[in-house]
Order: structure tokens, then sequence, then C-alpha cells
């Protein structure tokens, strides 16, 4: 398992959509380690392949309270999403320094390939159903910052950019 570099906000690759992942392999499997490796090194609650460079529709989330019960998902597809909506501070390791409230809804239902290869469904509730939310975005090549109005986008990345040159 090893921590890998994110890539720095503007690389294109964050905003391509990733690829669907046809069958689970050890491949797949090193890489969701490295994912979870690089989650906790951060330390946050999710992650995107993309946000690694790695573009297959890949996403880890962990909102334990203890940590080490990541749910890695393969092809993650939201099936059911709360009308109450939920606000929760996000931020990205792509633009680091800088963060902004986002409304999603408060719980969602995912449907996704799971380690074995089989398809799984599960509720995700609070921080994880915001984090998985989040995660899918970066497969769609979204970033958080995208679901914000034009002038508070605009000023976190002036203030991204001065943060990070």
């Amino acid at each position: 398992m090893t921590v890998r570099p994110c890539l720095p906000w503007p690389d294109k690759r964050l905003r391509t959509k990733a690829a669907e992942v046809t069958e689970i392999t050890d491949e797949i499997r090193t890489v969701w380690a490295d994912m979870v490796e690089t989650m906790e090194a951060m330390p946050g609650v999710g992650m995107g392949a993309p946000q690694i460079g790695v573009m297959l529709r890949l996403a880890v989330v962990d909102g334990s309270k203890e940590r080490g019960k990541a749910v890695k998902m393969a092809n993650p597809e939201i099936l059911h999403a709360s009308i109450e909506l939920r606000e929760h501070d996000e931020a990205s390791p792509n633009l680091p320094g800088v963060s902004a409230t986002v409304k999603r809804p408060r719980a969602v239902t995912v449907r996704y390939m799971n380690e074995q290869g089989m398809i799984d469904r599960r509720d995700f509730v609070g921080v994880e159903a915001t984090s998985v939310q989040h995660q899918i975005d970066h497969l769609d090549g979204k970033m958080y910052f995208d679901r914000l109005s034009k002038v508070k986008r605009d000023i976190l990345l002036r203030k991204a950019k001065k943060l990070n040159g």
C-alpha cells in the first residue's frame, strides 16, 4: 500500500469522466488499498481514483469514528437521494488550503460493485452520504466548488491560486 500524490488543480484529468470498471482484479484491489492509504494520510473521509490520476470509476469512503472501515466501490451510482439537505464544509487535496459549505442530500442509496465483484447497495447518511456524493462527482469530472454560485466559486479559486502559487 502506498500513499499516492494527488493531482494538482487544474489538471485536466480532474475534469474528465472516469471509465467504468468491468471486473475486480488484483490491480483494482491495489488501487483501492492505495486510495485508502492516501485518504488516511490526508486525513479525509473519501477519495475518488481520478484524484490520484487513475481514470477508473473507483471510490472509497470511510466516515467511521474508529477508521479502518472503508467502503470500496467500483462504478458507484446513486439510486435514491433524500429530499432533506445537509450542509457540510467540503474540501479537496487537489486544491489545498480552501473549502466551502455545500448542500447535498442528507442520505443516499448507492449501487456499486464490491470487492468480490458482486453488485451491492448501501444506504449512506450524514458525512458518509456527503462523501460518497463528493466522490461520484470526482468520477464524473466535477469538483465540489462546481456546486457553488459563480461568485463564490471565483472567490474560492482566486484564494486557492494565491495559496498554491
